[in-house]
């Protein structure tokens, strides 16, 4: 986050001078370096561009990687690093980010083309269908989670986001166990990004395939948002908010567990609600 900054807050018509919090969003630029067999020199190539809060920066590219199905494997992920390059100033060097990868990749290495927004992910991809097509490893049963976790996802993510304390204008996510302890929280200002950023320290700490953990997420459950945890073998979704028709088909063809409107208690299952044990605790 950034400011103090002084704006006009207007309550009952009257206007006053105060200070103000605003969420930071950079450019990140992800490129990926392979190294070629023999002695045919190194690959480097620009993979995307994505707004994001600075912060966790090779947790979220780490993430994006096992998204986009570059990484068939934790072990093709060799490293990753800010860039070095003389032309960048001190300040953008903290904005590019070296992904060594192994040669095994190069037929995987799928560009994006236009720069992704803070708020949406799949923007310059080639098609949908190329993500969905992609593949991701078979989900398995997963763990069956007391309705009572489940609702009380949202305090416990709500709890963890100090940048949204201050700020007001940045998701968040989490992942949880099943039985409700939270193994990790990011914030960004994109959804897909905090979702990267989870799933990213779940690969950094040799923890995936995620089959016996929940993702939680502040805001609605988009396409995106499933095909990621599909990638990490994440077998159930919750959000605050509600879930996009793709998202709840695509939850429905994987038998992935997909449940929106987490608040108050109540929530809405979309889909393989066999997972979610509803009986009141003892």
């Amino acid at each position: 986050m950034t400011g103090p900054d002084l704006v006009w807050q207007v309550r009952d018509g009257v206007p006053q001078r105060r200070p103000d919090e605003l969420a930071v969003e950079e450019p990140l630029e992800i490129r990926a370096s392979v190294a070629l067999p023999g002695s045919a020199g190194t690959h480097l190539e620009t993979l995307s561009v994505t707004m994001r809060t600075p912060g966790n920066d090779f947790e979220l590219v780490a993430g994006w990687l096992n998204a986009e199905g570059v990484l068939a494997s934790p072990s093709e992920l060799r490293g990753i690093r800010y860039c070095t390059d003389a032309e960048l100033d001190d300040e953008q060097r903290f904005n590019v980010v070296t992904a060594d990868l192994a040669a095994s990749v190069l037929d995987r290495l799928r560009p994006r083309r236009t720069t992704s927004t803070s708020s949406c992910g799949v923007c310059g991809s080639a098609s949908i269908d190329a993500l969905c097509g992609a593949g991701h490893p078979p989900l398995q049963d997963g763990p069956t989670v007391a309705w009572h976790h489940v609702a009380e996802l949202p305090d416990q993510l709500r709890a963890a986001q100090r940048q949204f304390s201050s700020t007001g204008g940045i998701h968040g996510a989490a992942l949880v166990s099943a039985d409700g302890e939270v193994l990790v929280v990011r914030e960004d200002i994109g959804r897909h990004n905090a979702v990267d950023k989870v799933i990213g320290w779940a690969l950094l700490a040799g923890r995936l395939p995620l089959s016996t953990a929940l993702l939680v997420v502040s805001g609605r459950s988009s396409f995106e948002i499933v095909q990621k945890a599909l990638r990490a073998g994440i077998p159930i979704v919750a959000g605050v908010s509600a879930a996009s028709s793709l998202a709840v088909r695509l939850a429905e063809q994987a038998g992935l567990t997909l449940v929106g409107w987490v608040r108050d208690g109540r929530g809405t299952i979309y889909t393989r609600p066999d997972r979610v044990e509803l009986s009141p605790p003892d």
